[in-house]
């Protein structure tokens, strides 16, 4: 049930980056997956996929806040 979850989260992540010129939510639901799939690695016990993924989420999200409050440095 793990790895199904972990292909999942992976595959939304890959999907929601590809789309993210599209909509600033998709930059959202990006970050939203890589949450998902830091929660993966760390179920996982790869710990330092975990903290990858987390990072990943923060950039993420102030990307999509950059974009929502207009600014051009995104």
């Amino acid at each position: 049930m793990l790895i199904v979850y972990g292909a999942t989260v992976v595959t939304l992540m890959m999907v929601f980056y590809a789309l993210e010129s599209r909509s600033s939510w998709f930059t959202f639901a990006f970050g939203l997956a890589c949450l998902g799939s830091s929660l993966y690695g760390w179920l996982a016990g790869t710990w330092p996929f975990g903290v990858v993924e987390a990072v990943w989420a923060v950039v993420a999200f102030r990307k999509w806040h950059l974009r929502r409050s207009g600014s051009s440095s995104a």
